[in-house]
């Protein structure tokens, strides 16, 4: 019976949750220490300098150098890893990316209170691009960009790990506005092989909570998912839910590849990375249905003071999808106190205290 259970178990893939949001930069300090005051992603779960082997397809056929520090907050939601090149300048996009562009075009930060965020962020001159408004099911939010111009929603949550006390308001990501050129073709990578299975949205309009945004004032299809049932595995109930909105221009003609003729790792959002089990479940799946792997780490790849399995595919317009398969990473580095899971039972929570332990991490 209970080897019948244990096959069983590994043959399952689980989505555990958005376990952070790649973001290319020119200055991993600088921009952390601003994320830090505006949204209190403070939690450093890993710092590392190196090559990038496995990413060659991504970076012009050549192994780049580069740092990358993996942040979260403690109140709950996804985290940041933020990439900077060492072997080479960052890039910007060569054009204006305006909404509707194919790919990643915002983060969607949780708040407690939109109203008391914008008036935080306000007074700590973060760029605000108006006031907070309601969207077409009457959710509030307002949009600011970060000092290298990446644009992040303050959205309403009541998905919560603890409570921090942040002046924000904030936790980390709830989800992100991705750019699509064929909407039944994203409809059906997100909700097939991520579990987006909630349809909260889809509405075609001009809308008024996009009208202050580059592209926005423009016509578009609009598709809002989420995940019916909580997320399950190790770290879900600190990754908590989360949302991936679609966006479709009405008239794309002029829409472009936000990342086109520049390399993973260039300057602004460069991937959108899933906590995950059955890695190799997944990898099947993603195959049968036409998202091959593009690159897969196989077995752990050490980042240092943590470890996993990782690969990448696309979505239906070239954007790159993370999946981590989480072997190893610290609770508390000072006292080398690391959690292990390469052989532990899959779909479990960890224990509240023990993901609370990795406060100790913070970085004031």
């Amino acid at each position: 019976m209970n080897f019948l259970y244990l096959h069983k178990e590994n043959m399952e893939k689980i989505i555990c949750g958005i376990q952070q949001l790649g973001i290319g930069v020119p200055n991993v300090n600088e921009i952390w220490a601003w994320y830090r005051l505006q949204f209190g992603i403070d939690i450093k779960i890993f710092e590392e300098a190196a090559d990038a082997p496995l990413m060659t397809k991504y970076t012009g056929d050549k192994v780049q150098s580069r740092t990358a520090t993996l942040a979260l907050s403690m109140d709950g939601g996804g985290g940041f890893e933020i990439w900077q090149y060492t072997s080479r300048k960052t890039e910007k996009a060569s054009f204006d990316v305006q909404m509707g562009d194919y790919g990643l075009f915002a983060c969607k930060i949780k708040s407690r209170d939109i109203q008391k965020s914008y008036d935080y962020m306000t007074g700590n001159k973060a760029d605000i691009l108006g006031p907070p408004m309601k969207d077409a099911l009457g959710c509030w939010s307002f949009f600011l960009r970060d000092p290298n111009g990446n644009l992040f929603q303050v959205v309403e949550s009541e998905s919560w790990f603890s409570n921090t006390k942040h002046p924000s308001f904030c936790g980390g990501m709830a989800g992100a506005i991705i750019g699509v050129s064929d909407m039944e073709k994203s409809i059906d990578f997100y909700q097939g092989l991520l579990n987006y299975d909630e349809l909260q949205l889809d509405a075609t309009a001009v809308f008024e909570d996009f009208s202050l945004i580059g592209g926005g004032d423009r016509a578009m299809r609009r598709v809002r998912l989420s995940h019916k049932n909580a997320r399950r595995g190790p770290f879900a109930q600190l990754l908590g839910t989360s949302q991936i909105e679609l966006v479709q221009l009405s008239d794309s003609k002029e829409a472009k590849c936000i990342f086109q003729d520049r390399m993973w790792g260039d300057w602004g959002f460069i991937h959108l990375c899933f906590d995950v089990q059955g890695m190799d479940v997944l990898k099947q799946e993603c195959a049968d249905k036409g998202f091959a792997f593009t690159v897969d780490s196989a077995e752990t790849f050490d980042m240092g003071e943590a470890g996993g399995r990782f690969s990448y595919v696309e979505d239906p317009d070239g954007t790159l999808i993370e999946f981590v398969e989480t072997h190893k990473v610290p609770v508390i580095k000072k006292i080398g106190w690391y959690i292990h899971l390469k052989n532990k039972a899959k779909g479990k929570f960890l224990p509240r205290w023990m993901l609370l332990a990795m406060s100790f991490n913070r970085v004031k």
